[in-house]
Order: structure tokens, then C-alpha cells, then sequence
């Protein structure tokens, strides 16, 4: 009779054990993804093909947002608060970040995916470079020269991603930081992270044979501001100047800047003035209009679902595409 209890018991304390086993802090299915929060478009995009499903996206940016200009809401402080992670591009793009991040009491928890990226430390010479090296396409913002333009607009140029190379150090900090919050999760991160820097060579590639088609003395990039330093090192052209002269649509040119540039595009030849879809373009217009040369809209700063400029890969090879027309 003890014998048949005991079993009794036995299975009774079984029974309970395997009720209980899903209690066990083991990875469930359905169980509460990541919040996670990207300040632009194009660092969403980023995040979003390292990630997959895995995560919970959301973007702080809407789309066709001047990140420079931004002003978060009650509602954004909020979505930051409660997020697990913050991805920002970083290098100073955000002007807004550092409120947002304290009013969030989210500092801790934000990362900036353009980490570990030299940036460009000057707005560049561009004026006396061009009268200086007629012909010429200078790197000269590669070294880091230091000039006023740097101390008025932070702490240097922050348009990384218009090198899609940089954006593989985006790829490797944001598998990183998710490996590290998520590890359950960590080779799919990886796997990811692999399969799109593939896609990124393959776009650098892509981006390489376009400009062929471009006459080497037709590289010359006249922008509304300055934005395109790591695209013009990387393939070879020369950011002759730009309508706002610094690395921020803060920035504001005097009359005899203006002047300058409109100089500068008659004396080279310069067929275009490029301008963000971001940017007020009324400064721009004018100086295409004195000078006679095209205004040519490009998708620098934010993905446009409703456009050709849809993911960060298309918005490239829009940008690329426009260029090329605008310059061969």
C-alpha cells in the first residue's frame, strides 16, 4: 500500500514538474521582442536588415525630415523612454539628440552606429583648392585639416553614410550592440549583418562603374551644404563648394559667400547644384538661376517610401543615377 502511494506521489510531483518547466527563464516563442528606436530613416533601414523580425522598429524621423533641423515632441520623448535601444547616426547630425536623451533619461542606452568612423574634421577649402589645383581632385579632406568652419558647426562632417563602406562599420556596431542586448539572438544578427555588407560591395562596385561614365574634369559636386566629403574621397571627385557653408543646414552664408560660389561655378564650369529633398532649396534656386545651371534634387538625408529612394541601397543608387546624368 506505501509502495502505491509513494508512486502516487511520484507521478503527482512529475505532473507538477513539467507544469512548471515552461516557467524556466528559457527563450520562448512569442516572447517580448527588443524596442528598439532609430533616429533617421536611413539608419532604421540599416537596423532593420541586420535585425530582421527579431526586433521592434520604430523610427523617430518621418520621412523627408531635415535631421538637422528636427524638433522632437512629447510623443517622441516618450517612444525613447520606453525603448530598450536608441540607434543614432552620431557625429553630431542630430542636433537635437542630447535634449531628447535627457528628457528620455535615455543615455545610457543610445548608440551612435557611426562609432569608430574618423569623420571628416574640416567643412574643406574648397574655394582655394579649386583655384589652387585646377584640374585637380583633391583629397584634401581626408587628412583632417582643421578649419573654422569645424568649430562653428561641431565636431565634423556627419554624412557618413553617403559612403556605403562606412555604412559597413554602421552594420558590424549595430550586430554588435544587438548581440550584446539579445545574444539568444546572435547569429541571426550576424548572418544578417553578412549578407548585407555583401549587398553594400556590390553596390560600391555598382556606384564605381557609374562615375566611369563621367569625364575625370565633370567631378565637381556644388551641393547645399556640405554633405558629400566622403562620397568625393571615396570616387574620386571634388566638393567644390556649397550653398550653406558648413556640414549643417544651420549653417547661414553671407552675401559675399554667396558670391563666391557663384564665382567659383562659372569659372569651372560646374553643370549643377545638388540639393537635398530635405533642404529648403531657395538659396539653392537662386544661385541656379544666377548662374544658369540645373537644380537637381537628390534623397540625402531621408528614404522616401512614395519614391525610387525607398530603402538605403535604392537611395544610392538614386543619388548615383542623378549625379551621373547631371555630370557626364
Amino acid at each position: 500500500m506505501r509502495y502505491v502511494l509513494r508512486l502516487i506521489l511520484l507521478s503527482a510531483l512529475l505532473t507538477w514538474l513539467i507544469a512548471c518547466a515552461p516557467l524556466t527563464p528559457q527563450p520562448q516563442p512569442g516572447q517580448a521582442k527588443l524596442r528598439v528606436v532609430a533616429t533617421t530613416t536611413i539608419v532604421g533601414d540599416v537596423v532593420a536588415n541586420v535585425a530582421g523580425d527579431a526586433i521592434e522598429l520604430s523610427v523617430l524621423l518621418p520621412s523627408g525630415a531635415d535631421p538637422h533641423l528636427f524638433n522632437p515632441t512629447p510623443q517622441d520623448v516618450a517612444k525613447v523612454s520606453q525603448a530598450d535601444l536608441v540607434f543614432a547616426n552620431g557625429a553630431g547630425l542630430e542636433a537635437f539628440l542630447d535634449g531628447l536623451l535627457e528628457s528620455a533619461g535615455a543615455k545610457e542606452k543610445t548608440f551612435a552606429v557611426s562609432e569608430g568612423i574618423q569623420l571628416l574634421e574640416s567643412a574643406s577649402h574648397a574655394h582655394e583648392e579649386a583655384h589652387s589645383q585646377e584640374g585637380e581632385h583633391s583629397h584634401e579632406a581626408e587628412h583632417g585639416h582643421e578649419g573654422e568652419h569645424a568649430h562653428r558647426h561641431g565636431e565634423g562632417d556627419p554624412h557618413v553614410w553617403l559612403d556605403p563602406n562606412l555604412v559597413k562599420v554602421w552594420v558590424q556596431n549595430i550586430a554588435r550592440v544587438l548581440s550584446e542586448k539579445d545574444p539568444q539572438n546572435a547569429s541571426l544578427y550576424q548572418r544578417n549583418a553578412e549578407a548585407y555588407t555583401a549587398q553594400l560591395d556590390e553596390l560600391d562596385r555598382w556606384i564605381r562603374q557609374e562615375v566611369e561614365k563621367i569625364p575625370a574634369e565633370n567631378r565637381l559636386l556644388v551641393t547645399d551644404h556640405l554633405m558629400f566629403g566622403y562620397f568625393a574621397q571615396r570616387y574620386g571627385f571634388t566638393q567644390v563648394g556649397a550653398v550653406l557653408p558648413g556640414f549643417s543646414t544651420l549653417a547661414e552664408p553671407s552675401a559675399q559667400e554667396l558670391a563666391q560660389l557663384e564665382d567659383t561655378i562659372r569659372q569651372y564650369g560646374i553643370k549643377a547644384v545638388f540639393v537635398s529633398k530635405a533642404v529648403n532649396p531657395d538659396l539653392a534656386q537662386r544661385v541656379a538661376e544666377d548662374t544658369g545651371v540645373k537644380l537637381v534634387f537628390l534623397h540625402a538625408h531621408s528614404l522616401d517610401q512614395s519614391s525610387p529612394a525607398n530603402t538605403y541601397l535604392n537611395l544610392m543608387r538614386y543619388n548615383v543615377s542623378a549625379i551621373v546624368e547631371a555630370l557626364k
